[in-house]
């Protein structure tokens, strides 16, 4: 016997083993996917894959097997039958045709809403609680996310239900539930990771440029400055513009790190023919003025024109302590006027901007693109009628301003 066709025996002969095995490699392998592809995370949240892993083995691969299978099977004796039929025998079968539909409503409309999202919401919270799960918490989460939830998974689920129980053998339902279920562990990845707003856009495994994200990494991710989390480190900021030349990155970093400065942010960049140069600088208190000496009498770097200043808390407003944060970012075809824009619509949401970033790009067509990165902070933590306010606004301004993307991700500490 060939390996193709030993293979090929292996979900007919070990059906329960064969549908646990690919239902926690195939949940756990799609929330990766989510990550690295979708969110573009440099670090893998390897406890939310863990969630994901362990639901995939415990429920998808058991419980689901066995409501798919001994269950369906008892309530349901002729739909292996059914399902060996041909198309024109099947249409003229009223009764299998009845079964056919009784195991899809029973399935999405009693099975997930009362079985699988309460369980994989206090799958998550068990895995991700660091040993204090709150499966309180959990069902209230599920309980407010169930309409959302369920809109996906039937725009997914209905269609795909339908031809599994209409054409699959009964020991093939788990294999063909495992691989429509790549795609819905895509979605729900991306949905309930973290959380999300406007879920409805995720249908069909997409993310659009228009949904919001609720990343759970904490904000002091984005927006953690050395400025108000080092106290024991004095602070400068070092500002440099002068003629473009080779070197000028390695002399300034030489003369900052020969006298115990440490480099911790910075942007530098070439405009034209000058070169320009943004750092913060944190150096132990009784070097400071060493440094900035050292830095202001290299005459090597004095076509730079080199300043320094000291740094402090920040005094505008009360965002010593942010709770949350967003990260906007923006695409369209390029115009005057759409950085003002949207600095104006980040103002009036009363955010405070901890970094905006802007280049013009080329498409394939050769039309000039701006793109625009922003990233805000709130003092206070945004409420879902708040964001769904804020991502209201934002549309009406990517129409306006006619952009292509307007992506905005939510972080919230």
């Amino acid at each position: 016997m060939s390996i193709f066709h030993k293979l090929k025996r292996i979900p007919i002969q070990y059906p329960f083993a064969f549908g646990i095995g690919i239902s926690t490699v195939k949940t756990s392998f799609s929330d990766y996917l989510v990550q690295t592809v979708i969110e573009k995370k440099e670090k893998i949240d390897w406890k939310r894959n863990l969630a994901f892993a362990s639901f995939g083995f415990f429920y998808l691969g058991g419980i689901q097997y066995t409501l798919y299978v001994p269950i369906f099977g008892r309530m349901f004796p002729n739909a292996a039958s059914f399902a060996a039929k041909k198309m024109k025998d099947k249409l003229k079968d009223v009764r299998g045709q009845f079964a056919l539909v009784s195991q899809v409503f029973i399935d999405q409309c009693v099975h997930h809403p009362l079985m699988y999202f309460p369980a994989f919401y206090m799958t998550k919270e068990f895995v991700t609680s660091n040993g204090n799960p709150d499966f309180g918490k959990a069902l209230t989460t599920c309980k407010q996310n169930m309409k959302e939830d369920l809109l996906a998974l039937w725009k997914i689920w209905v269609p795909a239900t339908l031809l599994n129980f209409a054409f699959m053998p009964m020991y093939m339902r788990i294999p063909c539930v495992a691989a429509t279920s790549a795609v819905w562990t895509c979605v729900l990845s991306a949905m309930r990771g973290g959380d999300v707003i406007h879920s409805d856009d995720m249908a069909g495994g997409v993310v659009s440029g228009a949904s919001f994200q609720l990343m759970k990494e904490g904000i002091g991710e984005l927006f953690n400055c050395e400025v108000e989390t080092d106290t024991s480190s004095a602070h400068i900021c070092v500002s440099a513009a002068g003629p473009d030349k080779v070197g000028w990155v390695s002399l300034v970093a030489d003369a900052v790190a020969n006298e115990g400065g440490n480099i911790t942010q910075s942007k530098m960049i070439r405009l034209g023919n000058e070169f320009i140069i943004l750092m913060h600088v944190a150096v132990p208190p009784e070097k400071v003025r060493t440094l900035i000496s050292h830095i202001n009498s290299n005459e090597d770097l004095e076509p730079l024109n080199i300043r320094t200043s000291f740094l402090t808390k920040r005094q505008t407003g009360k965002f010593d302590k942010a709770v949350s944060g967003l990260r906007i970012h923006c695409l369209g075809k390029d115009r005057p006027g759409m950085l003002a824009a949207v600095a104006k619509k980040v103002s009036e949401e009363k955010l405070s901007v901890e970094n905006i970033t802007t280049e013009i790009r080329m498409d394939k067509s050769g039309n000039r693109l701006f793109s625009i990165d922003c990233d805000c902070t709130s003092s206070k933590r945004l409420s879902k009628k708040e964001l769904e306010d804020l991502f209201e606004d934002f549309n009406v301004l990517k129409k306006e301003l006619n952009f292509d993307i307007v992506d905005i991700r939510v972080h919230i500490d």
